[in-house]
């Protein structure tokens, strides 16, 4: 486990883990970490209490069979359990997002290609659950699953942050789908969503060619529509300019 810096100060990897956790929220106010985040500065909280009010649209008003698995609305996710603000399976973006989402899907089909969304728009209730599930070291149940290589002190920092681009509604978390006897299936992408590890790294070199070309397809399908990818998640992407950049929400996904 690396010893972590903050604003020039060092801790050893054998520190309390209170204090260790405390350094890493401290992560996001400086400027030495080890990869720009999108999600680093804290915006104003919107007082908007729906998605109408905060200018967003659900996808599905534009693209009605999109494919939506909305991990934190249900269990299949690494805190176990729906997440605090996820009252329904939902995708709300600001509405330029949602329709260059849409050119994107509307793009892939005549390839026997679809996208499937893992996440869109972010309560930031659910920020909060995730630091909360961070910071509680007793809890280990989805190691194996989602961070099997990674002390769960760590995670603070790169993969789970006090706050989130999800939160201003310009960001998602997706991937393809390729055409398979009939079924459409999601494409190996060399690690599951919201794996915790340097090989969900969009450029890893720990996955295979094909892996790495299926990544490249959905990133140059995103980028031609605006999208920007996180490098340290393959899933990972940011419209650009944003909506709202110094604007998050927290009215809850229905």
């Amino acid at each position: 486990m690396k010893t972590w810096r903050s604003c020039g100060s060092a801790i050893a990897p054998g520190a309390r883990a209170a204090l260790e956790l405390a350094l890493v929220l401290a992560l996001s106010a400086c400027a030495a970490g080890p990869a720009p985040k999108p999600h680093s500065v804290a915006p104003q909280l919107s007082p908007a209490t729906d998605a109408a009010a905060a200018g967003m649209v659900e996808i599905r008003s534009l693209v009605p069979d999109i494919s939506l698995d909305i991990r934190y609305a249900g269990r299949d996710n690494f805190i176990g359990r729906p997440v605090e603000g996820y009252q329904a399976p939902g995708c709300y973006l600001h509405e330029p997002v949602a329709q260059a989402l849409a050119r994107v899907e509307r793009s892939l089909r005549p390839q026997g290609l679809r996208l499937r969304i893992y996440d869109c728009y972010r309560p930031v209730r659910a920020v909060r659950d995730f630091v909360a599930w961070a910071g509680d070291l007793d809890d280990q149940r989805s190691k194996p699953q989602y961070y099997p290589n990674l002390d769960k002190r760590v995670l603070l920092g790169d993969y789970i942050s006090p706050t989130s681009g999800h939160s201003r509604g310009a960001t998602l978390d997706l991937t393809l789908l390729e055409l398979r006897d009939d079924r459409f299936e999601p494409m190996d992408m060399g690690t599951p969503f919201d794996f915790f590890d340097e090989t969900a790294n969009t450029a890893s070199p720990n996955v295979d060619a094909r892996q790495r070309s299926n990544r490249e397809r959905l990133r140059e399908a995103m980028r031609r529509e605006g999208f920007e990818n996180y490098p340290l998640e393959w899933w990972h992407y940011t419209y650009k300019p944003e909506p709202t950049p110094q604007t998050a929400f927290d009215f809850p996904v229905r």
